[in-house]
């Protein structure tokens, strides 16, 4: 993997969400803390797969981010105690929404200096999606807001939704490079629309962006880190 590969990017889009800055531990802290609210009602491993069920029947109305996750938490505890679940239980569970919505941002490891890099050498965007409100929080928080040129919420990430981005800012796919950790949103989209990716995997992973088998493409590439861009940009 050399510089020479990539001579013609003119565009970068950073992903956010578990690229920039950690997100999916934060759901995995509330979810453990919700399965020990609801213990007295199934086992962990009964509660979180209804409530990844529920997570997942939802998405087309509620959408991602922490709101439809409470929504979600709530259904489950619903079901799951076969509506005994009780308005003290059902104000925790909000609570446990609430508090993650406050959590503060943090960084992953030399992120700022990759992103101060990047933003000198190419048009540097960011594609995240969510909850508007919630991104738009976490943007500001974390500090690096003034690197991008741009920032795009969306509500989902579909080869559609990044023709859309690349038609306005009148930039073709072949000079485009998406960078983040779901190889479903951020990675196969793009190779879909002939744009460049490269995947640098979190440690953790929520369920629904799993993809299970080994994703091989030209216009593909893996880092170990985000630090490893230096490198190759």
């Amino acid at each position: 993997m050399s510089r020479e590969e990539f001579v013609y990017i003119d565009m970068i889009a950073l992903d956010a969400d578990d690229t920039l800055w950690e997100n999916e531990p934060f759901f995995k802290e509330s979810e453990k803390q919700f399965c020990q609210l609801l213990d007295k009602y199934g086992s962990q491993n009964e509660i979180s797969q209804l409530l990844l069920q529920i997570e997942k029947e939802h998405l087309p109305t509620f959408g991602y981010g922490v709101k439809a996750f409470t929504l979600s938490m709530i259904e489950t505890a619903t079901r799951i105690s076969n509506h005994q679940v009780t308005g003290q239980e059902i104000q925790e569970i909000i609570r446990l929404g609430a508090q993650q919505v406050h959590q503060p941002v943090h960084l992953l490891e030399n992120v700022e200096l990759v992103v101060q890099y990047l933003k000198d050498k190419y048009q540097l965007v960011c594609i995240t999606k969510g909850n508007l409100l919630e991104q738009e929080l976490k943007v500001e928080k974390s500090g690096i807001k003034h690197h991008f040129e741009s920032i795009h919420i969306v509500s989902e990430k579909n080869p559609d939704q990044y023709k859309h981005i690349l038609d306005n800012k009148q930039v073709n796919p072949d000079s485009f490079m998406m960078i983040g950790n779901s190889m479903k949103s951020d990675i196969l989209p793009v190779l879909e629309l002939g744009a460049h990716a490269i995947h640098i995997p979190f440690h953790t992973t929520w369920e629904h962006e799993i993809v299970n088998e080994k994703v091989i493409h030209p216009k593909l590439r893996t880092c170990g880190e985000i630090k490893e861009l230096l490198n190759i940009l």
